[in-house]
């Protein structure tokens, strides 16, 4: 009903209702004629119903639309959503790797702790292996030095004797030396 009332305002509009000098209901008057025309062109229009295929046609347009702004939207929201998913994962990993760090400059710090344990404990043993080799040493220049001082002593008694002891005295030592290892041994 509204598209009939606008079209009769549009023909009462035209400039064929204006000129005065022809009748207006006239073939012959162009503007008649286009009026006419034009009339008949919206009338087809309506006959076939192309208002209402022009509407179906846009509100086809207006759905796909509609339908592709949902998707995007899904999309937008798969995206998002994944984005999230690595965003935790990449915190996740980077934690673990500071952990991992973490846990190395603890184990570096106790390997170089133990490092230390066992260099005391190494040096202890060479410090202690060199004392017991001075304490040999010590005791191997003692019992020289005393098996040296016994030999010049014996050399010395030797001459002193030689040079005091006449043959006779001699030989009763030995016969007295004797008859004394003699004693012992039975």
């Amino acid at each position: 009903m509204r598209v009939l009332t606008a079209l009769i305002l549009s023909v009462l509009a035209t400039p064929a209702l204006a000129a005065g000098d022809k009748p207006f209901f006239s073939l012959f008057n162009t503007d008649f004629a286009v009026t006419i025309g034009f009339i008949l062109f919206f009338a087809v229009l309506f006959y076939f119903k192309v208002p209402g295929l022009l509407g179906g046609l846009l509100d086809k347009r207006a759905e796909g639309i509609q339908s592709e702004l949902d998707e995007a939207r899904a999309i937008r929201d798969e995206a998002q959503a994944l984005l999230t998913g690595f965003e935790r994962k990449q915190k996740e990993v980077q934690d673990q790797a500071a952990r991992i760090v973490a846990h190395a400059k603890d184990e570096a710090a106790e390997a170089a702790e133990q490092a230390k344990a066992d260099l005391d404990v190494s040096i202890a043993r060479r410090i202690k292996a060199a004392e017991d080799q001075i304490a040999s040493a010590e005791a191997s220049a003692v019992k020289e030095v005393r098996d040296r001082a016994i030999s010049v002593a014996v050399d010395v008694a030797k001459e002193v004797v030689a040079a005091q002891i006449t043959a006779a005295q001699g030989n009763k030592l030995i016969d007295a030396s004797i008859t004394e290892v003699e004693t012992k041994l039975h």
